[in-house]
């Protein structure tokens, strides 16, 4: 058997594998001219001594909220002294502590020992007044602060920081949610709302064009030329396009670049692609079903494991089937279809005789493994 030749430990087809990152932010942000531009005028304020403007980021997974945040701090940090930019993941940090511990450290440079609020209150005051700077904060996922009960109490204490320092100006904050059923201003409480008056910007979702354009720039960026032909990249955005997030097809290029390295070949096929598919899960997906109630996952989860056994998917056939296994009555079963239908997971179609047809918008395997309970 003729042995497949290995590239060798300093030969890689990757110019910069960093690009294929799901921390990367490009220095250009394609097709998200205008939600920049509208971002950095709210935070324009500060570079003059002024207090930034609050917004609301809105728009499904994998539509550069993050990414547009990211970048605009970057250039702030750059620009100012006046502004400090802080961005909080609430996937992570969703308790009031959490959250001034991790403002406490991406301001002091380290974790700060104390755990008492009103001592890292405090602290985080006098710096910024001792430097005359204005504080921004990005509370990225903010849904998760509504799930935790903590967005109100956060808000109120973050925008009224200025109380009681002299000189000190009034923070700004940005919200950011996947979640397109969330109106995080609704969730507002009216003691936050007398100090948070933000403009909402809106991400939609990337066109395939755009997704195509936006693949073959991190091609350009972190693959050496005539690794991957145009047709491969087009099948990637197609892959992508369909799911709904240009993420999975970043993973996916990433994955099928790194199969092709292992046979020692110097250019990707549709064949690696192909291969690599069934074990990358959309991120989308992920925030997706990670957003749903413990019923709304137990319902998906029922619809992944009757579409994997190959059963008819008519909602009401489906209900008296899974009635038992889901312990709720039809009004509740159909209001998490639609939550399902909702957060883009489904989609609910007209069959037959008017009938509603459930239909899976991914893989059922995948699916099932995304809210299998042991998750």
């Amino acid at each position: 058997m003729k042995r497949i030749p290995l590239l060798n430990h300093d030969q890689t087809l990757f110019r910069d594998i960093e690009v294929f990152e799901a921390s990367f932010v490009p220095e250009q942000l394609c097709h998200r001219e205008a939600q920049v531009k509208e971002l950095a005028f709210l935070i324009s304020p500060a570079l003059r001594g002024a207090s930034p403007e609050n917004a609301i980021l809105r728009g499904p997974p994998g539509t550069g909220k993050t990414s547009t945040v990211h970048r605009i701090f970057a250039e702030l940090k750059e620009a100012t002294r006046r502004a400090v930019p802080i961005y909080i993941n609430c996937r992570h940090d969703h308790t009031t502590l959490a959250v001034y511990q991790r403002i406490a450290g991406q301001l002091f440079g380290y974790k700060t020992p104390s755990r008492r609020l009103e001592d890292i209150r405090e602290a985080i005051a006098a710096a910024l007044r001792e430097t005359d700077a204005a504080l921004l904060v990005c509370f990225d996922d903010a849904e998760h602060l509504v799930a935790a009960g903590t967005y109100n109490n956060l808000l109120y204490q973050v925008l009224r920081l200025y109380e009681g320092w002299e000189d000190l100006r009034a923070p700004g904050v940005i919200v950011v949610t996947s979640d397109l059923e969330m109106q995080l201003y609704a969730e507002a409480d009216g003691a936050v709302r007398s100090v948070f008056h933000p403009t909402e910007i809106f991400f939609p979702p990337y066109a395939k064009t755009e997704i195509r354009e936006i693949l073959t720039d991190r091609v350009r960026q972190g693959l050496y030329p005539g690794v991957m032909p145009p047709a491969v990249i087009d099948l990637a955005a197609g892959m992508a396009g369909d799911a709904g997030d240009i993420r999975l097809g970043i993973a996916l290029i990433k994955a099928a670049v790194l199969r092709a390295e292992v046979d020692g070949r110097r250019r990707v096929t549709k064949e690696d692609l192909i291969s690599v598919a069934p074990g990358i899960r959309s991120p989308a997906l992920e925030v997706r079903v990670a957003a749903l109630a413990p019923g709304e996952r137990a319902l998906l989860y029922g619809l992944a494991e009757r579409s994997l056994s190959g059963e008819e998917m008519l909602s009401g056939a489906v209900f008296e089937e899974m009635r038992d296994y889901i312990a709720v009555g039809k009004t509740t079963y159909y209001n998490r279809l639609r939550r399902l239908a909702a957060a883009g997971i489904v989609d609910l179609l007209r069959g037959a005789g008017g009938q509603q047809v459930v239909v899976l918008r991914y893989d059922p395997g995948d699916l099932f493994a995304a809210c299998a309970p042991e998750r």
